[in-house]
């Protein structure tokens, strides 16, 4: 620590975001990127924003990202009022934390979820409370029904567990809380879940954040956005404009637009990923994990006879990288990527010969 810090930094322990190794041929199914391209669609609106010269680059963007927000809001029967986008879904997030999460009351998010949200906590000066999970890692809404919160954050399906919360689940925590706002975030909803987009129009207290990270291929570009009541829609981009009036740039944004209006391509890769998850989990089953159910594109597994913490290690010795958590009650768990079906071959294969 330099005597340079604020309290502030000296206080934080940073979220630790997956591996990015630059190492040739490796399988890297640790950060759950989707196993193919974007939509050809992308590149090409890419493309046409550059020009031969890439002059529209010398320009501001749009700092409200009007083409974005109309395209999300035509694919979710919402208004631009409703929709709110950022330099993906993790900034979307910091903005909430800051705009509609700092109350007096704790924050209430499970003890086994996405690791940024406690780090958003300390950062922010944001009081919380983690609610233990079930023993089966499975979240009860009745946890989020009884209890004096200032707000409620719940990653649907859940990371790095995987399990879906059924919607009507959602919809009785989002009842159950009229004066809180209840914070949706559906990173992974599209491998197997149904969004709570919907009920945002039943319910003002409902935010539901998206990342197009996961199932539109486009980790690289950094877009996320959320869909709310337009007075929560309003808060965000308040906090928005006194941080980074121009998140998104204007590759970012035409890319994005491409992305969500080709939703033939979107739902043929979601649909592939979906299956070769499923055939994932049987063939790990065979080799004697127990799996966890998963509506993502990743997996939770553990072996009963071997430690995850080694069977990382050996992975990688193969040239294969998986995500391990050091953490209590999921320290003997192994988070796997859905990876194309020759990587995910390749993962079955490795372990087998680890496993004999």
């Amino acid at each position: 620590m330099s005597r340079f810090w604020s309290q502030v930094a000296r206080d934080l322990t940073p979220y630790v975001p997956g591996e990015q190794p630059k190492i040739a041929n490796l399988i890297k199914l640790n950060t759950n990127e989707h196993p193919f391209p974007p939509s050809p669609r992308v590149v090409e609106a890419i493309r046409a924003e550059l020009g031969d010269d890439g002059a529209s680059l010398r320009l501001y963007p749009d700092p409200n990202a009007d083409l974005l927000k109309q395209a999300i809001a035509a694919r979710h029967g919402v208004t631009t009022r409703e929709v709110f986008v950022g330099n993906g879904s993790d900034e979307v997030l910091a903005h909430a934390f800051q705009a509609l999460l700092k109350h007096d009351a704790p924050l209430l998010f499970p003890d086994i979820t996405y690791s940024f949200y406690p780090v958003y906590c300390g950062l922010y000066g944001v009081d919380h409370v983690a609610v233990p999970l079930a023993a089966d890692f499975s979240i009860d809404p009745a946890d989020y029904c009884r209890v004096a919160n200032g707000g409620i954050l719940i990653a649907n399906p859940n990371a790095p567990t995987g399990r879906l919360l059924p919607l009507a689940a959602i919809e009785r925590i989002v009842a159950a809380n009229p004066d809180s706002v209840v914070l949706v975030d559906e990173a992974y909803v599209d491998f197997g879940g149904t969004s709570a987009i919907p009920l945002t129009q039943r319910y003002d207290n409902l935010l539901v954040v998206h990342t197009l990270s996961k199932s539109r291929s486009l980790a690289g570009l950094r877009v996320g956005f959320a869909v709310g009541h337009p007075d929560l829609i309003e808060a965000l981009e308040r906090v928005k404009n006194s941080f980074n009036s121009y998140p998104l740039d204007r590759l970012a944004i035409v890319g994005a637009v491409a992305a969500i209006e080709d939703e033939a391509y979107f739902r043929q890769c979601c649909a592939a990923v979906i299956a070769s998850r499923e055939s994932l989990v049987g063939q790990l089953a065979e080799l004697g994990f127990d799996v966890l159910p998963s509506a993502a594109n990743f997996i939770f597994a553990r072996h009963p006879q071997r430690d995850a913490g080694e069977l990382a290690q050996a992975l990688r010795a193969e040239g294969i990288i998986v995500r391990h958590f050091r953490l209590p009650r999921i320290d003997q768990f192994l988070r796997i990527t859905v990876g194309s079906d020759e990587q995910c071959s390749s993962l079955v294969a490795a372990l087998r010969r680890l496993l004999a």
